[in-house]
């Protein structure tokens, strides 16, 4: 899975916070019970409700890598939608579609 250019930048640019954040990363995911599946769903529930585009972009492509299917990462979405409102409801799922377009291209 290619990275997108910004993060990349990012980690061309400041590599000793980069490695930092993926040890953080690394550090949270080992730190609890949850399989890699849930984490996944998770952080997408998280990104979605943040309504952080990049984010649910990330966690979707980190998702289906995990072998999360299509219709779960969809049902992620839609729970959200008493909490969160239909319009931005409708924008998580968006970006989730392209992850999943993007995917079967």
């Amino acid at each position: 899975m290619a990275l997108p250019k910004r993060f990349q930048k990012f980690i061309d640019e400041y590599p000793a916070v980069a490695k930092a954040y993926e040890s953080l990363g690394n550090a949270v995911h080992a730190a609890g019970p949850l399989d890699e599946k849930t984490r996944a769903l998770v952080k997408l529930a998280i990104s979605t409700g943040a309504r952080l585009e990049g984010a649910v972009h990330a966690h979707a492509r980190k998702a289906l890598a995990a072998d999360v299917k299509p219709e779960e990462l969809r049902h992620v979405v839609m729970l959200s939608l008493p909490t969160i409102g239909l319009p931005s409801m409708m924008a998580a799922m968006s970006w989730v579609d392209d992850v999943i377009e993007e995917k079967e291209k």
